[in-house]
């Protein structure tokens, strides 16, 4: 039931790591199991990884303290949000730009400190990121910055958010009610973007030949690690299951249940180390 990728790479080919957060380490603010041990073995082995998330709200201190609150030990510099890859875009396009920004402290902390100016006199670009409470005063202020012309970013396309009570609106739905109203699309640092992931893998000098992303969802961290020319590890304990990936024109080079098991294949808990793809696992369910 193993099977080495498309692209010949193994599991013992990996030097650094990138891995999504919400549906891979943790759930609803409860760390998924083996995931603990995973970062543990690789802070023991000396390999540089980065905690991915497209989520534009907190800073990596913010969800460092949420991260140890699930149990998990995450240093700052190891956590690569949505929010830092803009900022890091915009200050490589324009320093010292000028910026009126829709967001929280994240994205805010993140522009400030890449040298960007926030204002809404006449700003080259238009961020928007996620937040709670979107204003439609300051969604009409961006729609008439836009139109007068400035340029639209947004920090990652995620239609809704997760609230006890059910979807919130995120930053993909707010974008797209600013393009209906002034025909302008904005650019999308985040996933899907692979600009996310290299610049992620400039922030821990990491090359794209010896580097595996992990992600739970097909149409953003997969799609985006194979763009990179990244490794590709699929788990079923978020977004993605079995039987949806069939659905996609492209696959993971790899999948595992969850992080647990990759774990246990590079310790040497696991069969052979190689991981398995979707058709190694359908092919074993119909031989039984």
């Amino acid at each position: 039931m193993t099977a080495t990728s498309w692209t010949e790479r193994k599991l013992t080919d990996v030097e650094c790591w990138l891995t999504d957060m919400d549906g891979v380490l943790v759930h609803e603010n409860q760390a998924i199991p083996g995931a603990a041990d995973l970062l543990k073995h690789w802070t023991q082995q000396g390999q540089r990884f980065l905690v991915l998330t497209n989520n534009s709200i907190y800073t990596p201190r913010d969800l460092r303290a949420r991260l140890l609150a699930s149990g998990l030990e995450i240093p700052e510099e190891s956590i690569w949000t949505s929010a830092l890859a803009t900022a890091e875009f915009l200050r490589r396009q324009r320093p010292g730009g000028r910026a009126f920004v829709i967001g929280e402290a994240g994205l805010t902390t993140a522009l400030h400190d890449a040298g960007l100016i926030m204002t809404d006199r006449d700003p080259e670009y238009v961020v928007l990121g996620e937040t709670r409470t979107y204003s439609f005063e300051a969604i009409t202020r961006a729609i008439r910055l836009i139109n007068n012309g400035a340029r639209f970013i947004a920090t990652n396309p995620d239609a809704t958010g997760p609230s006890t009570e059910g979807v919130l609106p995120a930053t993909g739905a707010v974008a797209a009610l600013i393009t209906a109203a002034t025909n302008r699309k904005p650019y999308v640092v985040g996933k899907p973007n692979p600009m996310m992931f290299r610049s992620a893998l400039n922030r821990i000098d990491a090359h794209s030949e010896t580097t595996a992303m992990i992600g739970d969802r097909m149409d953003t961290d997969i799609i985006a690690g194979m763009e990179a020319g990244l490794l590709t590890l699929l788990v079923h304990t978020g977004i993605t299951s079995r039987k949806d990936v069939g659905a996609y024109p492209f696959r993971p080079d790899l999948t595992f249940p969850s992080v647990a098991e990759l774990h246990a294949e590079l310790t040497g808990a696991g069969p052979d180390g190689h991981g398995s793809t979707d058709e190694d696992q359908t092919a074993a369910e119909k031989s039984n």
